[in-house]
């Protein structure tokens, strides 16, 4: 077997493949699909300081190679995770890694200082959230105001910092850069990609929020074109995501230079993906003679 164990800035992971926030739960939902131990890494769903009801009406909407969702951030807050989840997560081996969502600067230094605890391994902001009214997709598409933030946590926490990416934006580098000179320890990338559907029967948006996120596999290619451009700006580990569905997939975004990839999406198809694409990543480097993952990072051949 290669060495796929990865180091991100001092998170620790026995693989690189993990699961991103919004589609796989807590982690705990899933132990009946697979055995959790062997995750790289699960980021829990998106919290916030105190519980949220999330959007109304319809929430998600299937799209030829993806889906529409606008979930709101529906979650029992802060407090009941500390008290509740994390005791049970901890009972396995994987790393928590917290996805946290503020409604100002200030409140994400509150909430970062309050997910500091045993038991969470990392904080992975979540600065470009497209389908909450307020917060998110402000700090997330403007350099200065996503910089603010993560000064703000850094100084509340001494866990890594994520800082997970809108691709809503006209330079996806400029972001990348200014939240590395902020203190990011860690670049995820990317967030969903704003969209709307309208049902052509009522002429009416299908989502309750009419615009939600777009993933899935039909965002991929954009996804690995904005992991490679910023892999070759900044020096901080990049964790990638946008439509993985097969260990192939995860391949194309480490050789544009991601350290570990996060599978969304796919959890939905089937619950125990990310084992499927550990083993297959596992095989295509066997299969090469290669022995670790490290060795193909950033190896795409240009010209």
């Amino acid at each position: 077997m290669a060495d796929l164990r990865v180091n991100l800035a001092g998170l620790q992971m026995k693989t690189p493949v993990m699961t991103a926030s919004g589609t796989f739960g807590f982690g705990i939902e899933f132990a009946d699909f697979m055995n959790l131990n062997d995750l790289g890494a699960v980021v829990v769903k998106g919290t916030t300081l105190n519980p949220r009801s999330g959007n109304a009406g319809v929430r998600i909407a299937e799209t030829p190679a993806g889906m529409l969702n606008c979930i709101g951030l529906e979650n029992p807050g802060s407090d009941a995770f500390i008290k509740t989840i994390l005791p049970q997560c901890k009972r396995y081996e994987f790393p928590v890694i917290v996805n946290m969502s503020g409604s100002t600067v200030e409140e994400y230094g509150v909430l970062a200082e309050k997910l500091s605890v045993d038991g969470v391994a990392a904080l992975e902001l979540n600065i470009s959230c497209p389908n909450v009214k307020e917060g998110g997709i402000a700090f997330g598409t403007r350099p200065e105001s996503a910089a603010a933030v993560v000064r703000e946590v850094k100084k509340h926490t001494n866990l890594p910092v994520i800082v997970k990416l809108s691709p809503n934006v006209t330079d996806i580098v400029e972001m990348a850069k200014y939240v590395e000179d902020a203190g990011a320890d860690i670049i995820s990338m990317i967030n969903t990609l704003l969209g709307m559907v309208i049902d052509t029967r009522t002429w009416k948006p299908v989502l309750g929020n009419i615009v939600g996120g777009l993933s899935g596999p039909a965002v991929k290619p954009v996804a690995v074109r904005m992991v490679w451009q910023v892999a070759q700006a900044v020096k901080v580990p990049i964790i990638g995501m946008g439509g993985i569905m097969t260990a192939e997939d995860a391949i194309e975004f480490f050789l544009a230079g991601a350290s570990a990839v996060s599978i969304g999406t796919a959890n939905f198809v089937n619950p125990a993906v990310a084992m499927d694409v550990t083993r297959g990543i596992d095989e295509y480097l066997d299969a090469r003679g290669i022995k670790s993952i490290q060795d193909i990072i950033g190896q795409v051949k240009i010209g």
